[in-house]
C-alpha cells in the first residue's frame, strides 16, 4: 500500500530505456460505462487500473451492472462486465466517485435515465468543481436535481430522462460527452436536441462519438454545434482491448526533453483519438527527435547533447492535460515559450496554471500567469535547482514536478508523490528504473 503523505526524492540525471504505460483512464471509463448499460455481458481487456477507474466500477455497480475482475494467462487485467438490473436498483443510492471528474460528469448524465434517487459526492477536490452547466442540462431535459452545494457535489439526480431541447456551455468536454452517451438510451420518441455554445477539448468528444459509431448509434450533427439523437437506442456487448495512455506517456515524452534523454513507450496508437498525442507535436517543434513505429505500437522521443529545447507557442485548448508536463519541458528551453488557449486548466483537480507557476518557480523558474495559459522565460534550463514541491494531491501536477526535478542543479522532493496512483500506479518505480 502506497503510504499517504507519500515524499519522494528526485535526483537529476538523464532518463534512457523504454517502458509500457497504463491503458488510457479516458477509454477505461467510457468503455466500462457503456458496457454496464449493454444488452449483454462485455468483456474489457488491459483496463487501466487505478484510482479513478476504480471509482468508476464502483458507480457501475451502483447503476446495476456487476463487474468481475479477472486475469489471463499472462497476468493481465480483465473485466467482465454483465449490465444485470440496469434501471431496476432501490430508489436511495449514492455513489462516491473520490476523485475521478470524469466519472461524476458521465455516471451523472446515465443515472438519471432510472427512476430511483442517486446522490453524487466525491473527495474534497471534486465538492469544489462545478457541474452546473450539465445539471441544468439534465433538467432541461426531464430529470430532478436536488442541489446541496451550488453546482457542486453533493447533489442529487432522479430522472427519468424524456428528451427535448438543451443548450449547454462545455468548458470542460465532459459535459457533452455525458448527454452523448445518455441520450440514445432515452426512451423513444424521446428525441435529444443539444446546442452547444462553447466547446473545449474537442479530441475527447471525438473519442465519445467513436463509442457511440462502434455501437451503430444514430444521431445527426452540425459540427460541434449541435447534436441531434433519437433515444429508444440500445448499446450491444463488446470485447476491447484498451489502449495504452497518450497522457501518461507524456510526462516520459517531457522526461526525455528535460534530461537528454532516450525513451521509446510502447503500447501506444497515434491513430487514436487521445487529444494528448499533441505533446509529440509541441516537442517536435520544441527541438526533440520523434520516431513512430506504427507496427510495434511504439513512440520513441530523445534529445542529444548539443540539440537545445527552443522556446515555442503551445495552443492547448484540446488537451490541457498535457500543461503540466509541457510546462516543465519549457523550463529547460531556450527563450520565451508562451501556453495560450487553455483557461479549463484552472479547472481541474487544481487550478493547474497557477500550481505549476507556483511550484515550477521554486526551481528558480521565470514564470507567470495569463488569464488562459502560461509564459516560461527558459534559459536552457541554466540556475534550475532542486525544491521542495508541493504536489497539491494533483496527479499530473506531482508527474510533471518529477520530469522537471531530472534537469536540475540538486535533487528536489516531491510532497504528496502518491497521488500519481490516481491514473498511473506504479510512476516512480519505472522512472527510478530509467536511470541511465
Amino acid at each position: 500500500m502506497i503510504p499517504l503523505f507519500m515524499v519522494q526524492i528526485v535526483k537529476p540525471g538523464r532518463l534512457q530505456g523504454s517502458l509500457r504505460v497504463p491503458a488510457s483512464k479516458s477509454h477505461t471509463i467510457r468503455a466500462l460505462l457503456v458496457a454496464s448499460l449493454a444488452e449483454g455481458k462485455s468483456r474489457l481487456l488491459n483496463p487501466l487500473l487505478s484510482g479513478d477507474t476504480l471509482s468508476c466500477l464502483s458507480a457501475c455497480r451502483v447503476l446495476g451492472a456487476d463487474v468481475i475482475r479477472l486475469t489471463d494467462l499472462k497476468g493481465g487485467e480483465i473485466w467482465e462486465v454483465d449490465p444485470l438490473d440496469n434501471f431496476e436498483k432501490p430508489p436511495e443510492q449514492t455513489i462516491d466517485v473520490g476523485n475521478s471528474g470524469t466519472t461524476l460528469y458521465l455516471a451523472l448524465a446515465l443515472a438519471a435515465l432510472q427512476e430511483g434517487r442517486i446522490t453524487f459526492t466525491g473527495d474534497a477536490q471534486i465538492r469544489t468543481r462545478s457541474a452546473e452547466p450539465l445539471l441544468k442540462s439534465l433538467e432541461d431535459l426531464g430529470a430532478e436535481v436536488i442541489r446541496q452545494n451550488g453546482g457542486c457535489a453533493p447533489f442529487t439526480v432522479r430522472g427519468p430522462l424524456r428528451g427535448g431541447e438543451t443548450a449547454i456551455e462545455c468548458p470542460t468536454s465532459q459535459y457533452l460527452s455525458a448527454l452523448l452517451l445518455a441520450a440514445p438510451l432515452i426512451p423513444a420518441p424521446g428525441e435529444t436536441v443539444i446546442k452547444v455554445d462553447l466547446l473545449n477539448e474537442r479530441p475527447y468528444v471525438e473519442m465519445t462519438l467513436s463509442y457511440l459509431a462502434k455501437q451503430e448509434i444514430r444521431y445527426e450533427r452540425d459540427g460541434y454545434r449541435e447534436f441531434r439523437i433519437p433515444g429508444g437506442q440500445l448499446y450491444w456487448p463488446f470485447v476491447r482491448s484498451l489502449p495504452g495512455d497518450f497522457s501518461s506517456a507524456a510526462f516520459f515524452f517531457c522526461a526525455a526533453a528535460v534530461s537528454l534523454g532516450d525513451i521509446t513507450v510502447f503500447g501506444l496508437d497515434t491513430r487514436d483519438s487521445q487529444a494528448d498525442k499533441a505533446v509529440l507535436d509541441h516537442l517536435g517543434v520544441m527541438g526533440c527527435r520523434i520516431e513512430i513505429q506504427d507496427e510495434e505500437k511504439a513512440v520513441r522521443v530523445f534529445r542529444s547533447p548539443g540539440e537545445p529545447l527552443g522556446g515555442a507557442v503551445m495552443d492547448l485548448n484540446d488537451c490541457p492535460d498535457a500543461l503540466p508536463a509541457l510546462a516543465a519541458a519549457a523550463c529547460y528551453a531556450q527563450g520565451e515559450s508562451r501556453i495560450v488557449n487553455v483557461p479549463q486548466a484552472r479547472l481541474k483537480e487544481t487550478d493547474r496554471i497557477a500550481v505549476m507557476a507556483a511550484e515550477l518557480s521554486k526551481m528558480g523558474a521565470a514564470i507567470s500567469e495569463t488569464p488562459d495559459g502560461l509564459v516560461i522565460r527558459g534559459a536552457g534550463g541554466k540556475g534550475l535547482r532542486g525544491a521542495a514541491f508541493d504536489g497539491r494531491g494533483d496527479h499530473r501536477v506531482v508527474m510533471a514536478l518529477a520530469a522537471a526535478a531530472l534537469g536540475a542543479e540538486t535533487p528536489s522532493s516531491i510532497s504528496g508523490a502518491e497521488a500519481a496512483g490516481i491514473t498511473f500506479p506504479g510512476f516512480f518505480s519505472i522512472l527510478n528504473g530509467l536511470y541511465a
